[in-house]
C-alpha cells in the first residue's frame, strides 16, 4: 500500500512529510505505519516501517534521526548522524542528507526550515514541552546555525484538536498561572470540563518567536482513527498500547 504523506507548500522545496498510518507492516492496534520502537509492537514490523519512511525521504535508514523524547525543551544540534541521541524533544541541523524525525500520537509534530540558509528543525511539542519553550528553543538553535528568524517557516502536523482535548480545571489553572492570556486557548466543555486548543497554543508560541510563518495542517489525530494513531483515543478504548506517527524533514 502507498504511504499517506501530508506535506506543506511552505516547506517546499525541502523533502518533508507528516506520515499517516497507511502503508505500514504493523497489525492489530498498531495496524499501519507504526514507527515507534517504544511501543510493544513487533520490532521487525517497526523496522520495516522506518525503512519505508527512509525510502520516502530518500535517505539511508541510519540517516533517519530521532531522539529519546521526554516532553522537555531540550534541543539537539545534529553535527554527526552516527552520534548517540540524548534525551530531548527537538533537533536542528545544517547537514544535507540527514532526515530529522519526531514521533507523536496526539502531541504536535513541528517541522521548521529556513530553506535559503540550509537549516532545518523538528520538534515534538506536547503541552508540557510547548509550555517549557521547546518551540522557541528550536528557533534559537536554528538561528545559531545561521538561519534567519524572519525567514523560518514552521508547520504543525496532525495533532489532537480542541474539540477532542478535554481537560480539568487544574489544567486550566496551570496555564493561567503561566500567563493569564492563555485563557483564550480554552473553551467550556461539559460540567467543569474544558477543551484545550493545543495547535492554537503552538501557533501562538511560534508566532511570538518572530518567525516568518507558522501554520497547522488542520488534521486531528483523535477524530480520524483510520488515518492517525492517537494516545487519547486508545486510552478511551482501553487498548493495551498505541502506534506512533512519524514526521520528518531533510535538506
Amino acid at each position: 500500500m502507498t504511504l499517506d504523506i501530508i506535506t506543506a507548500d511552505s516547506l517546499l522545496p525541502l523533502r518533508h512529510g507528516f506520515f499517516a498510518r497507511a502503508g505500514g507492516a504493523s497489525s492489530g492496534v498498531f495496524a499501519g505505519l507504526n514507527c515507534g520502537y517504544g511501543s510493544s509492537d513487533q520490532h521487525e514490523a517497526v523496522a520495516i516501517n522506518r525503512e519505508r519512511v527512509a525510502l520516502a525521504m530518500e535517505v539511508p535508514v541510519a540517516a533517519l534521526i530521532g531522539v529519546e523524547q521526554i516532553h522537555s525543551a531540550n534541543v539537539v544540534t545534529v553535527t554527526d548522524p552516527a552520534a548517540p541521541r540524548p534525551r530531548a524533544d527537538a533537533m536542528v541541523t545544517a547537514l544535507p542528507g540527514v532526515a530529522l524525525s519526531v514521533l507523536t500520537a496526539d502531541c504536535q509534530p513541528v517541522l521548521l526550515a529556513d530553506a535559503e540558509a540550509g537549516v532545518i528543525g523538528a520538534a515534538h511539542a506536547g503541552w508540557k514541552g510547548a509550555m517549557a519553550g521547546v518551540l522557541e528553543a528550536t528557533v534559537d538553535a536554528m538561528e545559531a546555525l545561521g538561519a534567519s528568524r524572519a525567514a523560518i517557516r514552521a508547520v504543525i502536523g496532525p495533532t489532537i484538536s480542541q474539540r477532542a482535548y478535554e481537560v480539568g480545571p487544574e489544567f486550566f489553572d496551570l496555564f493561567e498561572a503561566e500567563d493569564s492570556r492563555n485563557a483564550r486557548f480554552f473553551a467550556q466543555g461539559a460540567g467543569d470540563r474544558l477543551l484545550f486548543d493545543l495547535p492554537a497554543y503552538g501557533l501562538y508560541r511560534l508566532r511570538e518567536a518572530g518567525i516568518a510563518q507558522a501554520e497547522w495542517t488542520r488534521h486531528c489525530t483523535f477524530s480520524d482513527p483510520a488515518r492517525f494513531f492517537s494516545y487519547r483515543r486508545s486510552t478511551h478504548a482501553q487498548e493495551a498500547d498505541y502506534g506512533r506517527l512519524i514526521a520528518a524533514i531533510r535538506l
